[in-house]
């Protein structure tokens, strides 16, 4: 049987979503137990089926599922996946979404506009998800939004354990890429012996999605090692612009570091013509062969959601992933 049983018979069961299976399969062998079989198909008009090919009564559920390109779908199945555990008379069940779609809509810029991300909150919830696990949200508000536990996670220590090992720390500086991320920025900091930080002074049309004017950089970069830090990369036109900025300010070298690779439309071939030596990411999201380029490395978060996973499952502490600190 696809489950770990303990003395108190407790029994954990992981399911998949088809958004990125390799990723599953990753946090199946961390955590040493196969996915438990599920049959899921399109019908001919786009409509998901969902079924599972064992009982899952009284089980420990976690339905992972990354909300990559096309996200709709994904959303879809990972909630429809939830509503039929929750029928079949699951324990309890926990979302596992390694990154939250429409987390950028997290507020009202203007009038006449939703609030994506509780919408997506309140759609889980009434699927019957009991509990919500994610890595870097893109605020950390969002946690207020979903009426129950969320496990917001934190890739940065990874992030920042991999680029501290192969840089010079004394000439080292984090940059966040606007000012909203300077106190990501500053963990970063505190993580890597307290080097100096930075920020980009830039400016964002809310009528106009995916693109800001970048300004000066705040901050003497002149002659150091910068590390532009964020949560995602989805067109890299901000993140490019900040790069092209910290050059012009006199840094050495840069090297381009985030949790989330988006990759929409023209990113790749920007971050292949910007001058950053290294783009670091995370497997939150698949990263197909033709978007992989010199350069790239991929840090795999199968060990930090297995052990979140396990944690969870076991009632024991997960307060080290929660804080940013390892």
């Amino acid at each position: 049987m696809s489950e770990i049983r303990l003395s108190s018979e407790k029994r954990l069961r992981l399911f998949s979503g088809r958004g990125f299976p390799e990723l599953s399969e990753e946090v199946a062998t961390e955590l040493g137990i196969p996915i438990t079989p599920t049959s899921a198909y399109d019908f001919a008009n786009g409509e998901i089926f969902v079924r599972f090919e064992e009982s899952v009564r009284g089980c420990d559920a976690f339905v992972i599922q990354s909300h990559a390109a096309p996200v709709n779908k994904q959303i879809m199945e990972q909630l429809i996946m939830v509503d039929a555990l929750k029928r079949a008379s699951a324990k309890r069940i926990t979302v596992v979404a390694p990154f939250y779609g429409y987390a950028r809509q997290d507020k009202k810029h203007r009038g006449r506009e939703p609030i994506s991300a509780r919408l997506m909150a309140d759609l889980y919830k009434t699927a019957g998800a009991d509990r919500l696990m994610v890595v870097d949200l893109h605020t950390s508000q969002i946690q207020g939004f979903f009426d129950g536990p969320v496990d917001h996670l934190f890739a940065l220590p990874m992030l920042a354990d991999y680029v501290g090992k192969k840089v010079d720390r004394s000439r080292l500086t984090i940059v966040s890429p606007d000012s909203g991320r300077v106190r990501v920025a500053e963990r970063w900091s505190e993580l890597l012996g307290g080097c100096p930080i930075a920020f980009i002074h830039k400016t964002r049309d809310p009528r106009v999605p995916n693109e800001s004017v970048v300004g000066k950089v705040v901050g003497d970069v002149a002659g150091q090692t910068c590390v532009v830090i964020d949560d995602m990369i989805d067109t890299a036109g901000t993140i490019t612009k900040a790069v092209e900025a910290l050059f012009e300010g006199g840094a050495k070298e840069v090297i381009i570091a985030a949790t989330h690779p988006v990759f929409s439309g023209p990113a790749i071939d920007r971050l292949k013509a910007c001058k950053a030596t290294e783009v670091v990411i995370t497997n939150s999201l698949p990263v197909p062969e033709e978007k992989r380029f010199d350069g790239l490395t991929v840090l795999s978060i199968a060990p930090l959601l297995a052990r979140a996973i396990r944690e969870v499952f076991e009632d024991g502490s997960v307060t080290s992933l929660f804080d940013g600190h390892s």
